[in-house]
């Protein structure tokens, strides 16, 4: 990272900068891109929280929170203590029009109007039209100010809409990026790599060749301290909707005419225009969805999620979905997309499985597998392609044995994978969209997600119980079982 020039000089503002996005998240990625070399000695980090906090104060919190979530060989003394020098704290409610905006427009007058402002707002999205408005109102934004807005965008299209709309009115659209850190990934991003810079891989990347494809994003914990905003959004909407839809997308597209920002989310577009909707009465056949149960992680005995909620709570959000869908196109005409994600699964894996089809006739004793691409986007990121081999073991006859062919890529290329937020965190100041979403894409995913939250609404797909540790209900294999296909622990 250290040959990369750095980024202008820049103001960043964080609305939440005592929250834990920020100092689990932001601060470590900024602070990893400082000592980089790619953030100026002359930037500033200025956040902002309700908290009655002094600056020196802040800092404080600060440099445990690197000390936390920064890899000890990491944290060199000095360039800490440069980079907490970057930090200041304004005591504000951005979303009150009388709150302390003085304070923070004195900071600000500080610098001329001509160097970069990025507004980051890590806070509850129904406060995003407010503090647009107030920075407005305030006169605080300028030419070279852009917003950063968290997902989700909303809980269905028209409360989607509605905060686009009220963001819209101070931002225009090109200064507006809406964040998906999934986009970040160092091997999401590859995706677009390996398919277009590899015409071996580009040239089977249709219906001819694949079988089918499956993207799992997995996690062993719970809802840590994200009960409140979890049981209000649920797998769906947290997982599906952006972060899963998005990598779809990257999977799916037709090669771009450049990697200019538009011309690769044009074609993301197309993809979510394709996509076989699933009407509400349709649910059944094509989804499932459950919450986790009392049960063990790595031998330890773990809470339900309502245990997990608080005492004497129900809930019917689903910790876990998996669904089924295709891409109406004649790239990937009758190729079965499966999409899951969960919490509390039997292990922590975000990956892409492209499961190629078998050959139709074999002149070998045992018939060969069928060959599999699997793009790890976490833990452990790499690329696997399984093989059929000669098997070594002395035999009277040439049989078969599957072998695979592992790219690690971290320890491929020698270093450290950076965080997703790194990458993206700058990439606002320079500017630059093309890993960040578009309005359309937003509105096109809510569009398609919408018809399942209704048929749910409805009860049309039952919630089943999962024990905690395990891969979910049963009604996510016999998803796959209806056309003969399994999910990717299942064929080990």
């Amino acid at each position: 990272m250290a040959h990369l020039p750095p980024v202008d000089t820049f103001d960043y503002i964080v609305f939440g900068g005592t929250g834990d996005l920020t100092m689990r998240k932001l601060l470590p990625a900024l602070y990893y891109r400082f000592r980089d070399g790619q953030i100026p000695d002359d930037a500033r980090i200025i956040a902002t929280a309700r908290s009655p906090l002094s600056r020196e104060e802040y800092q404080g919190r600060a440099k445990q929170a690197l000390h936390d979530h920064v890899a000890a060989d990491a944290l060199e003394a000095s360039t800490v203590a440069r980079f907490i020098d970057l930090l200041y704290y304004v005591s504000l409610n951005g979303a009150e029009a009388q709150s302390h905006w003085s304070d923070l427009k004195t900071l600000l007058d500080m610098k001329p109007d001509s160097r970069i402002r990025v507004y980051y707002l890590a806070t509850s999205p129904a406060l995003y039209g407010q503090i647009c408005e107030n920075l407005s109102k305030q006169g605080l934004i300028t030419d070279q100010s852009r917003v950063v807005l968290e997902k989700p965008i909303g809980t269905d299209l028209q409360s989607a809409n509605a905060i686009n709309d009220s963001v819209g009115q101070h931002f225009p659209e090109n200064h507006i990026f809406r964040i998906d850190h999934y986009l970040g990934k160092e091997t999401v991003q590859n995706l677009i790599a390996l398919r277009f810079a590899n015409p071996v891989f580009e040239r089977l990347w249709t219906s001819d060749a694949i079988d089918y494809v499956q993207i799992t994003a997995a996690e062993t914990v719970g809802v840590e301290g994200r009960g409140a905003y979890y049981d209000k959004s649920g797998a769906l909407r947290d997982m599906i909707q952006n972060h899963l839809l998005q990598v779809l997308c990257l999977v799916a597209m037709d090669p771009p005419v450049s990697l200019d920002a538009d011309s690769v989310r044009n074609e993301k577009l197309k993809v979510l225009h394709a996509l076989k909707p699933i009407e509400p009465s349709e649910v059944a056949i094509y989804t499932s969805r459950g919450q986790y149960m009392r049960g063990k992680i790595n031998g330890q005995t773990v809470g339900s999620y309502v245990e997990d909620l608080g005492e004497g709570v129900t809930s019917e959000t689903e910790t876990f979905v998996a669904l089924k869908t295709e891409i109406l196109s004649w790239r990937w005409g009758n190729v079965p997309f499966y999409l899951r994600s969960g919490k509390r699964m039997a292990e922590k894996c975000s990956e892409v499985v492209i499961q190629f089809k078998a050959a139709p006739w074999t002149i070998f004793t045992n018939r060969p597998a069928p060959n599999r691409l699997i793009i790890r986007i976490q833990p452990d990121e790499g690329v696997m392609l399984s093989v059929s081999t000669k098997d070594p073991t002395p035999t009277d006859s040439l049989t078969l044995r599957e072998a695979d062919i592992n790219i690690e890529f971290e320890k491929a290329f020698n270093i450290r994978y950076p965080d997703s937020y790194e990458r993206l965190l700058l990439d606002v100041v320079r500017g630059d969209p093309i890993l960040f979403i578009r309005r359309d894409e937003v509105e096109a995913a809510w569009k398609w997600i919408d018809p399942i939250l209704q048929g749910w609404s409805k009860n049309e797909a039952p919630l089943e119980p999962y024990p905690a540790g395990t891969w979910g209900p049963e009604g996510a294999r016999n998803l796959l079982a209806q056309s003969g296909h399994l999910w990717h622990e299942d064929m080990k």
